[in-house]
C-alpha cells in the first residue's frame, strides 16, 4: 500500500534532505529533534488533569480524565526513543488523549536514558515504576486488578520485559500488555530492517545506534536485550501488538505474535498500512494515528479483572 498522504510528505522531505543520519547527530540534538517533532501530534487534548508526582524518589506523571471516579483502571506507559531520548514532553499529547478516550488513568514512567545510563538502568526503572503503581494503587486512584502495561518502540520492549520480570516474581501481573511497534531484536535479523531501513525517517541507523549506546558491553542476544528470542512467554497476560507497514521493526513485532501464540499466550496483532515507525505520535498529519489512538484507548478501557 502507498504511504498515507501526510506521512508521505514527511518521508519525501527526509529523502530530499539527503536522508540525514542520526549517527552523525549529537545526543543533545537528537533529543531536541524528538521534542520538536511533537508539533506533528495535533491539537493538545485539554479535557484531562495532569499531575507530576514523586513516589519513593521516582518521578511519574499522571493523566486522568476530568471528573473521574476515585478509582479507575490504569495504564503504566513507557515512552519510546531508542533508549536514548524521549520523556514526558515527547509523549504529552498522546498520553492526554489516551486518558481522555479510554477514561482510564495513564501513568507515565520516566526511566534513565543512555548514554548516561546503560543497560539495565532503563529495565530496572521500568520494573520499579510498575511496582510502585501497584504498591501505591489506592493512593493513585488505581484499580490494581486492571493495570495495563503499554509502550511504544523502546517503551514497548520495556513493557514486555517488565511483565516477564513480574511473572518470574509471582506477586502480581498486569491485566494486559499493549506493545506499539516494539523494539525486540538488537541483532536486527529481519528483512524489514533492510526493506524499510533507509527511507522512512526512523532508519536502521536510528534504531541500532540507540541499542549501541544502551547495550554498551552487553551481548546483543542477552534475553533482556533481545527479548524476542525467549522461550518463557507462557503465562503472560493477553498481549496486543501494533506494527507499521514501512517500519524496520515490522517483522519482529509480527514474529513476536507468532512466538507468543505458540507459547500459549492470548495474543492479537494488527499491521497498520501506509504508515512508518513513530506514526502513533503523528496524529496531526495521519488518520491512522488518530484511528490507532481510538483503538488502543478502547483496549485500555476494556482491561478485564
Amino acid at each position: 500500500m502507498a504511504l498515507e498522504k501526510g506521512i508521505d510528505k514527511l518521508v519525501q522531505d527526509f529523502i530530499a534532505a539527503g536522508r540525514p543520519s542520526s549517527r552523525k547527530q549529537s545526543i543533545d540534538d537528537r533529543r531536541a529533534g524528538y521534542v520538536a517533532s511533537t508539533e506533528l501530534a495535533g491539537e493538545t487534548e485539554t479535557r484531562v488533569h495532569v499531575e507530576t508526582r514523586v513516589l519513593e524518589g521516582m518521578t511519574i506523571r499522571v493523566f486522568s480524565p476530568l471528573n473521574a471516579p476515585e478509582t479507575l483502571p490504569a495504564t503504566v506507559y513507557y515512552h519510546g526513543g531508542c533508549f536514548i531520548s524521549g520523556g514526558f514532553d515527547t509523549h504529552d499529547n498522546q498520553l492526554r488523549q489516551l486518558a481522555f478516550y479510554s477514561n482510564c488513568r495513564v501513568i507515565a514512567v520516566q526511566y534513565r536514558l543512555a548514554p548516561e545510563h546503560i543497560f539495565p538502568a532503563a529495565h530496572d526503572d521500568a520494573e520499579r515504576g510498575a511496582e510502585l503503581v501497584w504498591q501505591f494503587a489506592a493512593k493513585l486512584g488505581v484499580d490494581k486488578n486492571r493495570i495495563t502495561l503499554c509502550g511504544d518502540s523502546a517503551g514497548a520492549h520495556l513493557a514486555l520485559v517488565t511483565s516477564l520480570r513480574l511473572k518470574a516474581k509471582g506477586i502480581w501481573q498486569p491485566a494486559q500488555l499493549i506493545l506499539i511497534y516494539p523494539m525486540l531484536d538488537a541483532t536486527a535479523s529481519f528483512e524489514s530492517y533492510t526493506l524499510n531501513g533507509t527511507d522512512y525517517i526512523i532508519t536502521h541507523d536510528t534504531l541500532l545506534s540507540g541499542y549501541e549506546m544502551y547495550l554498551a558491553g552487553t551481548n546483543r542476544q542477552h534475553p533482556e536485550a533481545s527479548p524476542l528470542w525467549r522461550d518463557d512467554f507462557n503465562g503472560l497476560p493477553p498481549v496486543h501488538i501494533v506494527t507499521a507497514e514501512y517500519d524496520p521493526l515490522c517483522d519482529e513485532g509480527e514474529v513476536l505474535y507468532q512466538y507468543l501464540s505458540e507459547q500459549g499466550v492470548n495474543c492479537t496483532a494488527q499491521r497498520w498500512l501506509g504508515v512508518i515507525h513513530g506514526f502513533f505520535q503523528l496524529g496531526g498529519v495521519s488518520q491512522s494515528a488518530r484511528d490507532v489512538m481510538q483503538d488502543i484507548a478502547w483496549r485500555l478501557g476494556a482491561a478485564r479483572r
